[in-house]
């Protein structure tokens, strides 16, 4: 009875139990541009200024749906990377941007994480910890960096919106895993005959030469160290 069970399970692709793990951290990366004491342009529309936080992480990307076994159909999409060990590798689901998702059918138990064996089998973990898995070929398995919407990434950026007369339009944002806070977006207009030096939350630039379509202007300062 024993051996006909065990056969079932196999079948319907329960090969075994598996603990998730978390061991993986994103690489973070400082982010300030243009450099200080260079000069730049930008175009009505354009950033002239951006400084921040930028987290980004691996994540299994998956083009087309693909059935693992009866019970489960992961859908095309991004799953990032949680951690790994000997087993295989660990993604979870959602959190970052066009992640992919899981399709159970009504008697499966609930998914709560996604793995890769080193002999390529693609497996859904249950919230039992056991194994659903389907062989793939090795070229379905393909991992990107993305930006990623879990940790506290964040921006600051100046956008240039144009002339009329002697004052130019800046536009101040701010944005927050990779969302807009727009409590803190800001429009503000500078009069180019009281002073060709603008600034805003600490940065300054020197402006050159400003049209209706275009800057021209130097990066005395950039913004004061982003706070998460």
């Amino acid at each position: 009875m024993k051996n006909l069970l065990w056969s079932v399970l196999v079948g319907v692709g329960l090969v075994g139990c598996a603990t998730p793990q978390y061991n993986y951290a994103p690489a973070v990366t400082q982010i300030s541009k243009p450099p200080i004491g260079s000069e730049a342009t930008a175009y009505v529309g354009d950033q002239m200024l951006v400084q921040g936080k930028f987290i980004k992480r691996t994540a299994l990307f998956l083009s087309d749906p693909i059935r693992i076994s009866f019970a489960y159909t992961m859908l095309g999409g991004y799953y990032p990377k949680t951690g790994e060990d000997a087993n295989g590798v660990y993604y979870g689901i959602g959190g970052i941007q066009n992640a992919g998702n899981i399709q159970k059918s009504a008697i499966a138990d609930p998914y709560k994480a996604v793995m890769v064996t080193p002999d390529n089998k693609l497996c859904v973990i249950t919230v039992f910890n056991a194994k659903n898995c389907t062989q793939i070929e090795k070229e379905k398995i393909v991992n990107q960096e993305v930006d990623s919407l879990s940790e506290n990434s964040f921006q600051q950026t100046l956008i240039y919106s144009g002339r009329v007369g002697n004052k130019i339009n800046v536009g101040y944002r701010e944005f927050s895993s990779n969302l807009a806070r727009p409590a803190f977006n800001n429009d503000v207009e500078y009069d180019l005959n009281e002073s060709k030096t603008i600034g805003y939350k600490g940065a300054l630039l020197e402006v050159i030469e400003a049209t209706n379509q275009f800057i021209k202007y130097k990066v005395i300062k950039n913004f004061n160290m982003a706070q998460e």
